[in-house]
Parts: C-alpha cells; sequence; structure tokens
C-alpha cells in the first residue's frame, strides 16, 4: 500500500489526482475505487492506495482515506466560526521549485471552492464578482494560461 494526499478531486465527474509521498508521477483516482464516501474526499486528505498501471499511466485502487488535513486556524476573532477545509492543488509540493500553471476554468474553480468553503453565505453574484477580479489579477501576472 502506498500512501499520499489528494491534491484535486472533482466529486461531480468523480475523479481526481494524488500525489503519492514517495514523490513521482500523479496517481489516477477514480471514484469507483474509492472504499469511502467520495464526498468525504477533498483536497489534502490523506489516503492509503494500491497503486496499478493503468491505459494511461498510474491509477490508485483501493483507496482508503486515513485522514484529514488539518483546518487552517482562523486569523482574525471575526473569522472564528468559519472553518476552512479548503486546500489549494498546489499544496503539498512544498519545496519544489516549480508550481503547476492552471487554465483560466482551473483557477475559477479552485477559487469558487475557496470561496463557498471559507465564506459560505456569499452570494452567487458577489463570487462571480470576486472570481473575476482575482482571474483578472492572476492573468496580469501569468498565474493562470489564457
Amino acid at each position: 500500500m502506498v500512501t499520499g494526499r489528494v491534491l484535486r478531486f472533482d466529486q461531480v465527474r468523480g475523479y481526481g489526482f494524488i500525489a503519492p509521498d514517495t514523490g513521482g508521477a500523479d496517481v489516477f483516482l477514480h471514484a469507483n475505487d474509492l472504499l469511502d464516501d467520495k464526498h468525504a474526499v477533498r483536497p489534502g486528505t490523506v489516503v492509503e492506495f494500491r497503486l496499478e498501471g493503468g491505459d494511461r499511466g498510474l491509477k490508485a485502487s483501493d483507496v482508503r482515506i486515513v485522514g484529514q488535513r488539518a483546518a487552517a486556524s482562523p486569523s482574525h476573532s471575526h473569522e472564528s466560526s468559519y472553518e476552512s477545509s479548503y486546500v489549494p492543488s498546489h499544496e503539498g509540493n512544498a519545496g519544489d521549485d516549480l508550481c503547476e500553471v492552471l487554465s483560466e476554468s482551473e483557477f475559477k474553480r479552485e477559487i469558487t471552492e475557496l470561496l463557498i468553503t471559507t465564506v459560505p453565505t456569499l452570494t452567487g453574484t458577489q463570487i462571480v464578482a470576486i472570481r473575476q477580479e482575482l482571474s483578472s489579477l492572476a492573468k496580469s501576472y501569468k498565474w493562470v494560461e489564457s
């Protein structure tokens, strides 16, 4: 069995990727290979799995959750009612000199997840406005691919 952290997981589409603790290529994760509820799988979730060769590369099977990433502690007292379980997809790559450049749509998905998880009271209109401003900023610094 191999351990690693979930980098990202799309609960609607039912798949994502795991970064093995041993390093190397990311491993494909499909919801059908989960031994636990797919709704418990979030970025940062620690999992244990069997490593298999698939048609398109490495694939995880018999995936079991062994831990959840601790929630970030609020930095301001008025934020104490918010407990964020959001972990960006690049988390866990500490020490790497290179970072992943996301497409604009992936970046917007990450922002949306962050906003919904951190401040669930935001309206759709507020989320769209924040997302647009952050996306423009990310483009200006070339943090995203257009």
